[in-house]
């Protein structure tokens, strides 16, 4: 008989509607049933929630860094360890830890790292986005200028052959031309658009060669003229595309938001990213990225000029922003948090809902959408208390 452990007591939202009345059942790091009242297994070990809602774990596909480590400058296991755990916190069961426009011997290191941290079982490695640096001069935002270039064979193949399951890779649509983004795509590569200058029709050549979605929706692209729809427009009007945005009030305005998420046409969506820096879980008021001082004040991220450089945001923040300041209701902004970036990944049968044959990555959350709990692979997890 299974080694059964029976989750129950909250509200369940499984991905796609509310449950009352039922426990989750999990047997090691998969869910295998929820059952009714009455329906409980004899032996089973239960774990009381004591109410709260219990929901899929969030999945974030663009994470810089966390709990004091930026991925850029600490490309180790112990790094990579340190940024799962700084957002595991905030209720991401699985993100990508996130490397900015840096040196071919950083991105060699931070790949082999990233496969060393899966293969030791790192709780909420998925995998690795590597943002950059094949981006647009003109749109590079805090990517070091020195560092961007075209992309060359070299490139292609290191991107090609990182031995990860997950690598999602963001290119400028002018810069990696459509014949690369397809080899890219063919090669198991996720491909995101952004940085990126591009015309509309630019952005519409690399969705039809096979780039899936665009990099922190609004920020750094072209934006949406009347004459010149650019990147946004392409993001909005393409149904293959999905959107990564970072809802925190400062990089996009709450009504730009809002009005996207009623332009997108689907299947693909807009998810929630963070784009988190290494700040999360911390107190640190300044940190470096390329040997550039970055400056944390009122939980905003500048360059010394001023520039945007990521977020100080996690993902529970993200959704509290959305449900109370965009107004959208919680169940659609948790399924941005969690089953839409799964979808974008390709790994919904496993993660953004809990369902059978889903991996048992749960947050629990209290009413009012604080985390009360997080569960990887069926495991409580743990955390230091916050200085």
């Amino acid at each position: 008989m299974p080694n059964l452990t029976a989750f129950l007591g909250a509200e369940l939202f499984d991905g796609a509607t509310r449950r009352r009345d039922v426990a989750v059942l999990v047997d090691g790091d998969q869910v295998v049933g929820i059952v009714g009242p009455g329906g409980l297994p004899e032996g089973a070990e239960t774990v009381d929630l004591a109410g709260g809602l219990l929901a899929p774990g969030f999945v974030d596909a663009q994470v810089n860094g966390g709990g004091g480590a930026l991925l850029n400058s600490a490309a180790t296991v112990d790094g990579i360890r340190t940024i799962c755990t700084a957002h595991a916190r905030y209720g991401t069961t699985a993100l990508l830890p996130t490397l900015i426009t840096d040196t071919p011997a950083v991105t060699e290191a931070v790949i082999t790292a990233t496969r060393d941290a899966i293969a030791a079982g790192i709780p909420g490695c998925l995998g690795l986005h590597i943002e950059g640096p094949h981006l647009s001069i003109a749109r590079k935002g805090a990517h070091n200028p020195a560092f961007i270039r075209p992309m060359d064979e070299v490139d292609l193949e290191r991107l090609a052959s990182t031995g990860l399951d997950h690598v999602l890779t963001t290119v400028a649509a002018e810069t990696v031309p459509p014949e690369q983004i397809a080899r890219l795509t063919a090669a198991g590569v996720h491909v995101a658009i952004g940085h990126s200058d591009a015309s509309y029709e630019t952005a519409m050549a690399a969705f039809n060669a096979g780039a899936r979605g665009i990099t922190h929706l609004f920020n750094a692209m072209s934006q949406l003229g009347h004459r010149s729809p650019g990147v946004v427009g392409a993001a909005l009007d393409s149904p293959d595309a999905w959107c990564g945005i970072i809802p925190d009030g400062l990089h996009v305005h709450p009504a730009a938001i809002a009005n996207a998420l009623r332009a997108k046409r689907a299947p693909g969506r807009i998810f929630i990213v963070t784009d988190a820096m290494s700040t999360i879980g911390t107190t640190m008021t300044e940190f470096e990225l390329n040997g550039r001082t970055i400056t944390r004040e009122n939980g905003k991220l500048t360059l010394d000029d001023g520039t945007l450089a990521g977020s100080d945001l996690d993902m529970v923040g993200a959704i509290r922003f959305m449900t109370g300041t965009v107004g959208i209701g919680l169940d659609e902004t948790l399924r941005m948090a969690s089953l839409y970036p799964a979808q974008f990944l390709g790994i919904d049968r496993t993660h953004g809902r809990i369902a059978p044959g889903s991996r048992a990555d749960f947050v629990h959350l209290n009413g009012d959408l604080s985390v009360a709990g997080v569960f990887i692979g069926g495991e409580r997890q743990h955390f230091e208390p916050l200085a």
